[in-house]
């Protein structure tokens, strides 16, 4: 089971918008995930302390993350992850079709 992850072991509900850039080179990649109003965000006592997305295969993190307030107000979260060279690539992918398949997300190229 493919899941994110805002602090270990907690589940986020809440299925993000996922933007995905590659360099025309294929060497670095950069996903930014967009998730409006999380549970992680707005729920009593809940603590971000990164971006870990879990599978079988283990756990990808990133500690590029913000919230985003309007009026003070939580709204989202922004979490960015970066990935350098075809090997992190390759694994992020195999993660996201994973993450896809549980979530029941569908892909749209520009």
């Amino acid at each position: 089971m493919a899941e994110l992850q805002f602090s270990r072991g907690v589940k986020e509900e809440v299925v993000p918008d996922i933007r995905i850039t590659r360099a025309k080179d294929l060497s670095d990649a950069t996903a930014t995930f967009y998730f409006d109003r999380p549970k992680a965000l707005v729920e009593e006592g809940g603590e971000i302390t990164g971006l870990y997305m879990v599978d079988e295969e283990g756990e990808l993190t990133t500690r590029d993350v913000n919230g985003k307030f309007v009026n003070g107000e939580p709204a989202g979260v922004e979490a960015v992850f970066v990935m350098r060279g075809q090997d992190e690539w390759d694994r992020f992918i195999r993660f996201m079709d994973r993450y896809s398949r549980d979530s029941g997300l569908g892909l749209t190229k520009n």
